[in-house]
């Protein structure tokens, strides 16, 4: 007995299933590995961090940089994930005809509360293969800003990071590849419960 095949989608395939209305106005998903795959619902310290950060993000960027929230990046493996965040370079044309892909993009960020385990486990690894050499997960259930760098294949052949670094709700960080521009993480992490 075979188990069933599944089918496996272009991005192409994906851009043209949306194109013809197959998806819902509420159905949240994203393309990975050439699987369509639901997207985890925000709580609301989660929609927090994101208000806050993109409030923060567009103060320091200005227009130094392109901040795309919530919207599709193009990765090679036949993935265009959706992360909260992508700062990427400045394009005349605005990305109309393309979405960023890898040598595009300056910094994903990710904002994690139940989608933690999926967001190391699946997308940390899809980055770190296409590429992208900077990736922040802000982790809500722990207050905390992990920060990735330095991507890698192992011996068995999957992609990560090599170095993580954590910065904790009260400190300071800064915008990787913009000098001068610090983030405050007070202003974006949700408040301390007492």
């Amino acid at each position: 007995m075979s188990l069933p095949k599944t089918k496996r989608f272009t991005i192409e395939e994906y851009h043209r299933l949306i194109e013809a209305g197959f998806f819902q106005g509420d159905d949240r998903v994203e393309l990975i590995r050439g699987e369509i795959a639901n997207m985890a619902s925000k709580g609301k310290p989660h929609v927090f961090c994101r208000t806050q950060l993109l409030r923060e993000l567009c103060h320091l960027l200005g227009d130094r940089a392109t901040l795309r929230c919530a919207d599709p990046v193009a990765l090679p493996q036949d993935s265009e994930p959706e992360p909260d965040f992508a700062i990427v370079r400045n394009r005349k044309e605005n990305y109309l005809s393309h979405h960023p892909t890898p040598d595009e993009i300056l910094l994903i960020i990710e904002i994690a509360d139940v989608s933690l385990q999926y967001d190391c486990e699946i997308k940390l690894p899809l980055y770190a293969e296409a590429g992208i050499s900077k990736v922040w997960l802000f982790n809500v259930l722990e207050n905390q800003l992990e920060i990735y760098t330095s991507p890698y294949q192992n011996s068995n052949g999957t992609f990560n990071y090599k170095q993580k670094q954590v910065k904790l709700w009260n400190e300071t960080i800064g915008l990787p590849g913009f000098p001068g521009l610090t983030l405050e993480l007070t202003k974006v992490f949700p408040p301390m419960k007492s």
